[in-house]
């Protein structure tokens, strides 16, 4: 989880002195010795570190630097629903502390146990493992979202969480709302797939608990190649489950096409398209028998999802050419905007 990071006792976003002093108020007893801190990379959107003091690790999570649209990134949110789902079924790591003063580190964050797992991203990371065992894995990621699909928000304390009515029309004003505060250049279709998610929004949709960016590289194998831990909980609340499964899918069908490319580089190719991946259908099949939920009309889903995905990557794109992010690889971020964008229009047509 800490790969590709560059150790400083004073990491960009965090102050290490001013941290110490607030955990031996809030935790005495917890740090040990001096704390230091690495910016773990690989992250677009909440900067992440981990955080020792020579003898106990764990890892903190705060909003990324400059301006941020105001229901994103709230660090309550996301220590809140991981604290209640420790009771549950789902692999979570255990909160520590959180923090609403930003006169610490210079906004909100939290602190919560470091659980040992690798977070497959690339197909490279995972084809050592071979076929069967990376078909086991896909396998268990996709109970595992069922697992949280199945979690009453009620009995765990969430009912309050957020509203799940109008969920699927808010998510399509969010994300628009997004594009627009990024907006940098012109961006063909963005428009047309806006107003046709506005039309087709069901008039019903299922209730549960959304994580929000659910995927291999957001849920930590252990050893046994079983999940250890979900993790980056920061657009989790409540709404409909299947905007989850059809966003995991949307990665999916990204990752196909950018590996048809000619510029595609094989050594970054995405983790779903290692041998023994389950395939999109295999993945509907799983989650509908584990999930007993019905995919009908899940066509508005996956063109929601890749709305939804533009927005993000269009943001990232924004906060990089203002310096607003910390750490390598954003050079590129917002070069499939339009091919989401183009992929939800015809996503739209599909599971009627």
């Amino acid at each position: 989880m800490v790969e590709n990071a560059t150790s400083t006792l004073s990491p960009t976003g965090l102050d290490l002195d001013k941290l110490r002093h607030w955990l031996d108020a809030e935790r005495p007893g917890l740090v040990t010795g001096q704390l230091r801190a690495t910016l773990i990379q690989g992250g677009r959107s909440n900067l992440t570190y981990d955080l020792s003091d020579g003898v106990n690790n764990w890892i903190i999570r705060r909003p990324p630097l400059g301006e941020i649209m105001a229901t994103a990134h709230d660090m309550r949110r996301e220590y809140t629903i991981a604290a209640a789902l420790e009771a549950t079924d789902v692999p979570v790591a255990k909160m520590i502390a959180y923090c609403n003063d930003k006169d610490v580190v210079g906004a909100d964050f939290y602190v919560m146990e470091r659980v040992a797992g690798v977070p497959y991203r690339y197909a490279e990371e995972i084809r050592p493992l071979g076929a069967q065992r990376t078909a086991a894995i896909g396998t268990e990621l996709i109970r595992t979202l069922a697992k949280l699909h199945r979690v009453d928000p009620a009995v765990v304390g969430l009912e309050k969480f957020g509203r799940p009515e109008g969920f699927l029309s808010r998510q399509v004003n969010r994300w628009k709302k997004q594009l627009d505060a990024s907006h940098t250049r012109e961006l063909p279709g963005a428009e047309e797939l806006y107003n046709k998610l506005v039309q087709l929004v069901p008039s019903e949709s299922a209730t549960g608990i959304v994580h929000g960016d659910f995927r291999l590289d957001n849920v930590l194998m252990g050893a046994d190649d079983m999940p250890a831990a979900v993790i980056d909980w920061e657009m989790a609340t409540l709404g409909d489950p299947l905007l989850d499964l059809a966003l995991m899918l949307t990665y999916q069908r990204r990752a196909r096409i950018i590996s048809t490319w000619d510029s595609a580089d094989p050594a970054t190719k995405d983790v779903t398209l290692a041998d023994g991946y389950p395939s999109e259908e295999e993945i509907m099949a799983i989650y509908e028998r584990e999930s007993g939920r019905s995919l009908d009309k899940f066509g508005f889903h996956l063109g929601l999802a890749c709305f939804k995905l533009a927005g993000i990557a269009e943001g990232v794109r924004y906060r990089h050419l203002n310096g607003q992010m910390v750490g390598e690889g954003f050079e590129d971020s917002g070069n499939t905007v339009p091919l989401l964008l183009e992929l939800g229009l015809e996503s739209l047509k599909e599971y009627k």
